[in-house]
């Protein structure tokens, strides 16, 4: 397995797209945390009363990651993708006829990286999203944040196996793209707004995921409201990952 995962970090960072998917997942998210973090800290300036009494400053500091998370979806797909529509897929599964073997150290090796990444993107994140909201921020030793933190390194690993497993199932970028981007936008801004689709949107991988990271939670607006709470939404999201990287895998050991 030692010998595999390195033939398949090769593979990953032999490929030109991944160096700007992880910049672009890091300048995103941090990026995006620090004007986010401004823009609330502008509005409070204009504000009498005190708006930290129902300001959770966690919403502004990982609400960036909704869409950094979208080019760290992407990598994931053209890594697991890229091997069947250049066919060099074959050679692999010669070389590893072991097709369990050989999806293991797939997963594994995505694992790996973006655990990595996710950890780097969510300190970065939080540093300049604190440093946009000033003195309306918050600190690593805050309440809730060590937990929220932690979450929010595991909801970026989740969602990268999530899209590598449905990647394994459609083995084309534009079918796996083409629904990761719709699901997870539409997700996000649109579909968990309305009524009558709430309660199935609610559920959906990144939705879940969104509670531990202070995104939703379970406070009095209907819109980011859920009736679960942090890890349990962690744990759907789990669920999500593993049944799609389960059927990523059960693809691959009935075709070539």
């Amino acid at each position: 397995m030692t010998r595999l995962v390195a033939a398949e970090w090769i593979k990953i960072r032999s490929v030109r797209s991944t160096g700007w998917a992880l910049a672009l997942t890091l300048a995103l998210s941090a990026g995006l945390g620090y004007l986010i973090g401004r823009s609330f800290r502008a509005t409070f300036a204009t504000i009498s009363a005190d708006p930290r009494q129902h300001f959770d400053p966690l919403f502004a500091t990982f609400y960036s990651l909704t869409i950094g998370q979208l080019a760290l979806v992407a990598l994931a797909v053209l890594l697991v993708t890229g091997e069947y529509t250049t066919g060099t897929v074959g050679a692999s599964l010669a070389a590893v006829p072991k097709r369990g073997l050989f999806y293991a150290s797939k997963v594994l090796t995505g694992a790996l990286l973006a655990g990595s990444v996710a950890v780097v993107t969510v300190l970065a994140t939080f540093a300049t999203a604190q440093a946009g909201l000033g003195p309306h921020g918050t600190s690593l030793r805050g309440a809730g944040v060590p937990a929220a933190v932690a979450g929010a390194c595991l909801y970026l690993t989740l969602i990268f196996l999530f899209a590598t497993g449905l990647a394994g199932l459609l083995r084309g970028p534009v079918p796996a793209l083409g629904i990761l981007i719709p699901l997870l936008f539409l997700g996000s801004q649109g579909l968990g707004n309305v009524p009558k689709l709430k309660a199935i949107a609610q559920y959906l991988p990144d939705q879940a995921g969104m509670v531990v990271m202070h995104i939703a939670g379970q406070g009095p607006d209907p819109r980011f409201s859920r009736p679960y709470g942090p890890w349990t939404g962690l744990a759907i999201m789990a669920l999500w990952t593993v049944a799609a990287l389960v059927a990523g895998y059960l693809r691959m050991r009935r075709d070539p």
